[in-house]
């Protein structure tokens, strides 16, 4: 697999990375594979093979998703993001060699960059834990605002949104953020007084671009 291409970009919720990637490739003429682009394969997955990937695949009451317990969320969260970064793996090896930069939001763990990445090419975005947790449904995009609308459905929204909650704090911990942090890779924090063009320039700095 050729990946002196790609450049990935890794981190938490809300810290830029989907906003980054997409301007970095268009101003640099490459291909983007956004959030999620694992997405296209989901359809053939086998779900012995995907347990996690199919599970929403499959799934014939919604509201079953939401009422997990947190317990339960971020253990398919963690599955999922295992499962993610097989089919992302494949996505990238069966990508023509155009010569074109390759600009990824991806799943792929940390220990899998170090081993497969080339130097410089990975670039960590960081945001407060607390963030993605407050400003979680705050975002307009269909699949957040489904969630959102279940939640409302429920007989007791508050405790059901309250338990949504808690699982979005164990996937976006202090643990994660700090794993992150100390992965050895560079890092931008977000800095709501940075602009987007700025912080563009810094991710442009760390990639060599």
């Amino acid at each position: 697999m050729k990946l002196d291409r790609a450049y990935f970009i890794i981190g938490n919720a809300y810290a830029g990375k989907s906003t980054a990637a997409r301007l970095l490739a268009e101003k640099h003429g490459g291909v983007l594979l956004e959030e999620n682009y694992h997405d296209r394969l989901l359809p053939q997955l086998d779900r012995d093979e995907f347990p996690r990937l199919t599970y929403t695949r499959d799934l014939a009451d919604w509201h079953d998703f939401i009422r997990r317990s947190p317990a339960q969320y971020k253990a398919w969260y963690d599955g999922v993001t295992k499962e993610c970064e097989t089919l992302e793996l494949r996505i990238l090896n069966e990508l023509p060699d155009d010569g074109r930069p390759v600009f990824v939001d991806t799943n792929i763990s940390v220990e899998t960059l170090r081993r497969i990445a080339a130097p410089n090419h990975v670039l960590v975005m960081l945001a407060d834990p607390q963030v993605s947790v407050r400003r979680f449904f705050e975002r307009p995009d269909r699949e957040k605002q489904f969630l959102y609308r279940l939640i409302m459905d429920e007989p007791d929204p508050e405790a059901a949104m309250e338990n949504y909650r808690e699982g979005l704090k164990l996937i976006n911990s202090q643990d994660v953020y700090d794993r992150f942090l100390r992965s050895g890779f560079p890092v931008i924090l977000r800095d709501d007084s940075r602009t987007v063009s700025e912080t563009l320039v810094l991710a442009e700095h760390i990639f060599g671009l």
